[in-house]
């Protein structure tokens, strides 16, 4: 090996470092260091505290409606999100790119905004006539929208990026829409699928601003998890706080290590690494 090459090759390897211990000193300090602290102040006083104040009656509830709320909105979104993402990569319409826009806006919305919106739209002074504000129902509703935009986002390049061909040769063989569907299409993209919804979801278990008003914060019937610790801290409790959102923050690490296996076993990832 040349003495030019092997500067080049110390040279990349320098940056390599700098670069991996900059990227690991950031992410130390805005998400290691605060979830460790969370977990050690669940802690001060105790694995007895930190149990009891996980399944006092009042929090097994929240969190009981919290996942069950979250996995129907995942699930309902799984259905509508493939439907959209169809829509916007195989139909031809007017005015397809501003819908295409409007998909992301509940990323760009803050989210105490859009409970406040869905309060003017469904609350008692309805201007359409529908009062759903501190039901359950309500509570499904804002987590629809703020979690609209996961499934479609996921589906939509791996429908970009699937082979039309293999469709077109299956019709021309007597294939029916559906079969198609069902054999070509729907295996490439229920990765995708599952992938978003399961980020819905975590998004969901988390989700704060837009269900803090219209859900009406009902114990033990509309109060989420997030919207109970909330309170704990109002009420000073600040380690049985701490005790809830560590197990919230478990409940999505699980899911995120779940998205991580689903990666693997995503048809397209195979086909281009094959």
């Amino acid at each position: 090996m040349s003495a030019i090459a092997l500067r080049r090759r110390r040279s990349a390897s320098g940056s390599s470092a700098l670069g991996l211990g900059v990227a690991t000193l950031w992410l130390s300090v805005i998400v290691l260091l605060p979830l460790a602290a969370v977990v050690v102040r669940s802690l001060d006083d105790g694995t007895g505290t930190f149990w009891d104040a996980v399944t006092s009656r009042q929090a097994l509830a929240a969190l009981r409606f919290t996942l069950l709320v979250s996995l129907v909105c995942a699930a309902i979104n799984a259905v509508t999100g493939t439907l959209i993402a169809w829509v916007l990569v195989r139909d031809r319409f007017p005015g397809k790119r501003v819908l295409n826009a409007l998909i992301d806006l509940p990323f760009a919305l803050p989210t105490i905004v859009a409970g406040i919106t869905l309060m003017a739209l469904y609350g008692s002074n309805s201007p359409v006539g529908i009062d759903i504000a501190f039901t359950q129902a309500a509570v499904l509703l804002a987590l629809l929208f703020v979690t609209l935009p996961f499934v479609i986002r996921a589906v939509q390049p791996v429908l970009i990026e699937l082979d039309r061909e293999m469709e077109q040769a299956a019709i021309s063989l007597g294939a029916s829409n559906l079969t198609v569907f069902r054999r070509i299409i729907l295996p490439n993209i229920v990765p995708a699928i599952l992938s978003g919804a399961a980020l819905a979801f975590a998004r969901a278990v988390g989700e704060f601003g837009s269900v803090v008003l219209i859900s009406g914060n009902i114990p033990l019937q509309t109060q989420v998890s997030s919207v109970y610790v909330f309170k704990l801290i109002e009420s000073d409790a600040e380690i049985s706080a701490s005790a809830v959102s560590v197990v919230l923050l478990l409940v999505s690490l699980l899911v995120l290590i779940g998205i991580r296996l689903l990666g693997r076993f995503d048809p397209t990832h195979r086909r281009h690494d094959g």
